[in-house]
């Protein structure tokens, strides 16, 4: 049974929808090394019934098949609805009873045929790349206790690396499904606005942050996404296909372009290692059919983008807490709160044609490449007791989002974007690489990262705990 934790999530659907295994026998192993392991990385935070887990497991091997996650065990980030358990979003503001309905990526993932185990951490209100809160503490990397497995969805990235869950949900606005899997040695991808479908009414204008895959490997992540996707009525910005487009099996050869961004010539520090790390990565492209090269697109006001439309959205927020209850709230959500209402309409109007003209840029530079490929982070994983780095290279960062701006902005561009596990620093600190691709284009960014991942896999390592 143990080794059934160490099958891929599409080996293991494929065996439950063949009769080779039970889903009871798939979710009793991982619930099993949850109970083992969990204790010590702090992933999985809210907990269903064991019980209710596994008559969960029991009717779905009853059935025929729902949907391709189905029987599989799944636990959904802290900042999504799950029927039957709080949704705290890491927050002492928020309540501690039960919510009555799945939100819509809870929804869609049980409608595939997913077993729901419980929840995954996730720093206040997703904000930050360093997964700790005041209601359920810190999560920690499994390839090294003392240090952080990243944010937001750090969560759900260390039950992946652990191997306490074989797929994982997240969501991103400036790096959060893409962070964690960098430090965590796992995949997470970043869907474009309207992929995965938000229809409870979130303001179109602001829209940055998104739903989207993890996994182990970039098939796994692409099963998972073949649940998560799909077009949705009530979200005006939602994509016409199905997920269905998105299902393995994947390639392991490409003809693709890449070209090597860098720094997108000294708009952010990295570190030197991870620059290097990532570089030779990108350059596997080569091995399996495609093309290298060095170019990146203009992309100068894309931070600025980023952080006027992300505060204009901690305004919305900061107005919808009460004042009284702002004491409860850390420094760095707070922060983003007081800025986003210093901002003035002229501020969004210019970060506004700024964003057409970069989308244009985008586009141009998609007219003769087929991916951009950057690191994920300028650092590997630092310890949990700093909540961010403050300096990179020698350099201070502006603020907590400084050493983050690779992924941040990519953000604003609107383009899907995927971290694969890329390498590991000198010291065995994971290092993944981030793949961009065209506007809606995330079946063949999957297809490419997939073959970049069998030209240097390392799915298979596994961190000792």
């Amino acid at each position: 049974m143990e080794d059934l934790i160490y099958s891929s999530a599409v080996d293991l659907a494929a065996a439950i929808a063949n009769g080779e295994l039970t889903s009871v026998e798939v979710v009793t192993a991982f619930l099993d090394r949850i109970d083992a392991v969990n204790d010590d990385v702090n992933a999985i935070i809210l907990r269903r019934s064991r019980e209710d887990v596994l008559a969960d497991a029991a009717a779905a091997d009853a059935m025929e098949p729902m949907g391709p996650l189905h029987g599989l065990p799944i636990a959904v980030k802290d900042l999504e609805d799950v029927a039957g358990l709080p949704t705290r979003a890491g927050s002492l503001v928020t309540s501690d009873q039960p919510v009555a309905a799945d939100g819509h990526v809870a929804a869609k993932l049980r409608a595939a045929g997913a077993i729901i185990v419980g929840k995954t951490n996730t720093p206040e209100f997703g904000t930050g790349s360093h997964t700790f809160n005041d209601v359920f503490g810190v999560t920690r990397n499994p390839w090294d206790l003392g240090r952080t497995a990243g944010g937001s969805s750090g969560g759900a990235a260390a039950a992946l690396a652990a191997h306490m869950l074989p797929i994982a949900d997240g969501s991103d606005l400036g790096g959060s499904l893409r962070n964690p899997a960098h430090m965590c040695n796992v995949v997470g991808m970043r869907t474009s606005v309207g992929r995965v479908a938000v229809p409870d009414g979130q303001t179109t204008h602001l829209r940055l942050g998104v739903s989207g895959p993890m996994g182990r490997t970039v098939a796994d992540t692409a099963l998972l996404m073949a649940a998560m996707a799909g077009p949705e009525e009530r979200d005006p910005l939602s994509l016409p296909e199905s997920g269905s487009v998105f299902m393995p099996p994947l390639p392991t050869t490409t003809d693709a372009s890449i070209a090597w961004g860098g720094t997108l010539g000294g708009l952010f520090e990295c570190d030197p290692e991870i620059l290097e790390i990532c570089r030779s990565a990108a350059t596997t492209v080569e091995s399996v059919g495609g093309s290298f090269s060095e170019d990146h697109p203009d992309m100068e006001h894309a931070e600025l983008v980023f952080r006027v439309l992300r505060g204009m959205g901690y305004a919305g927020a900061s107005w919808q807490i009460p004042e009284e209850q702002h004491h409860l709230i850390k420094e760095t959500v707070l922060e983003n709160m007081e800025y986003g209402r210093t901002l003035t309409l002229p501020d969004v109007l210019a970060a506004e044609a700024h964003k057409a003209e970069l989308h244009r840029r985008m586009s141009a530079f998609f007219d003769d490449y087929d991916i951009l490929a950057l690191p994920v982070a300028a650092v590997a994983a630092f310890p949990v007791e700093t909540e961010y780095p403050t300096h990179v290279n020698g350099v201070e960062m502006r603020d907590y989002l400084g050493w983050m701006m690779a992924v941040c902005m990519i953000t604003p561009t609107g383009c899907p974007a995927i971290s694969i596990p890329a390498g590991f620093t000198s010291d065995g600190r994971p290092v993944g690489l981030q793949l961009v691709a065209r506007l809606g284009h995330e079946r063949e960014l999957l297809e490419i990262a997939s073959a970049m991942e069998a030209a240097n896999p390392r799915h298979h390592l596994r961190p000792e705990l």
